[in-house]
């Protein structure tokens, strides 16, 4: 029988998330106690419905988080458990430096591709070796841990569960990542060891503010196999206007298998937030991560959050939706999306 592998969609039934805890020694150091509410808050949704997978370079700190997570997962009876890692980081954005895990006839396959940080932007050999440890650890039960030799973050691929990815040319084609494979060189690659069968390229489409090249994961979302939610500007004198409205209209010509064109729902556009050097946040409703009968939605205190709430709230009927304040992570320009990973159903059984 040919092998046949799948990159589950992000709405397929997951074990755990994973977490890469932030620390003194990351670039957070200055607001780390702005920023660790926002991690205890996602840490806190995810245990709601499933396993948390939390890594952290301070072991103490770690030993601290487990027992204060463990004690709220027994005082609110949640199904969810803890599984703490110590484990070195240089950073915090486990969808870029986890796992991304496939199916092989029944089997789940944990793939460590390789990180460079958005193409050597940033310091990143611990984050490049973080899968090994916490597979060591045993977090991953029998699944194996299989190395890829090919430069790849979570966060720019988007996965419809059904053999297509969705991806920006920008990230996928920069010089600073894969500089000697071409686009049908890495569709190979990829429909090799992911298993897809077609990649649709947005060749338009960015946030100011954004250090990973236009990832998918800030701009457009798969939410069902004919469904994509997508960030758009209705300002003409935005500076992202004319880009976004170039993505959108390439989304319409995009098609389904099936040759029928996608249903596509345009998320609110959150009002510009700046850091304290004028530059402009890459704050975006697209950054929000599905788990299991949830759904947890970035918000920014901002005059949208609500309008997004509603949106989403219509795109997953059957889900809760769960609004997180992540305005302190767009500092270090990313969002909640960003900073987590979803690990499938059966691979993390504490």
């Amino acid at each position: 029988m040919t092998s046949r592998r799948v990159l589950p969609a992000e709405w397929a039934p997951q074990s755990a998330v994973m977490l890469t805890w932030p620390h003194p020694g990351t670039d957070w150091a200055d607001i780390l106690t702005e920023v660790e509410p926002v991690f205890l808050e996602i840490a806190k949704a995810v245990l709601r419905f499933e396993h948390l997978v939390i890594s952290c370079e301070h072991v103490a700190r770690l030993q601290e988080l487990e027992r204060e997570l463990t004690a709220y997962t027994r005082r609110h009876g949640l199904p969810g458990r803890v599984l703490a890692v110590p484990a070195p980081a240089n950073d915090t954005w486990a969808r870029d430096h986890g796992p991304i895990t496939v199916l092989e006839n029944g089997e789940d396959i944990i793939l460590d591709f390789r990180f460079n940080a958005w193409g050597n932007k940033f310091p990143w050999e611990k984050d490049n070796a973080l899968n090994e440890h916490i597979a060591n650890a045993g977090t991953f039960g029998r699944s194996q841990l299989q190395a890829v030799d090919f430069i790849l973050e979570g966060g720019s691929i988007e996965s419809d569960g059904q053999g297509t990815i969705l991806t920006t040319s920008e990230c996928l084609l920069a010089p600073s990542r894969n500089p000697s494979l071409d686009r049908s060189a890495i569709e190979q690659l990829l429909g090799e060891v992911l298993g897809t069968d077609r990649i649709l390229w947005l060749n338009h489409g960015y946030l100011a503010g954004d250090d990973t090249d236009s990832h998918i994961d800030t701009l457009a979302r798969f939410c069902a196999p004919d469904h994509i939610s997508y960030v758009a500007c209705p300002d003409v004198a935005d500076e992202h206007y004319s880009a976004l409205a170039a993505m959108e209209e390439e989304l319409r010509e995009f098609r389904q298998p099936d040759g029928s064109p996608y249903r596509l729902t345009a998320l609110p556009w959150p009002d510009a937030i700046y850091d304290e050097e004028g530059e402009r946040l890459p704050a975006t409703y697209a950054n929000f991560l599905i788990i299991d009968d949830a759904v947890l939605l970035p918000v920014y205190g901002v005059p949208q959050d609500g309008q997004a709430v509603t949106v989403l709230q219509g795109i997953f009927p059957d889900r809760e939706i769960i609004p997180i304040n992540c305005r302190p992570l767009v500092y270090q320009h990313g969002s909640l999306h960003c900073v987590t990973m979803q690990i499938p159903a059966g691979v993390v059984n504490p």
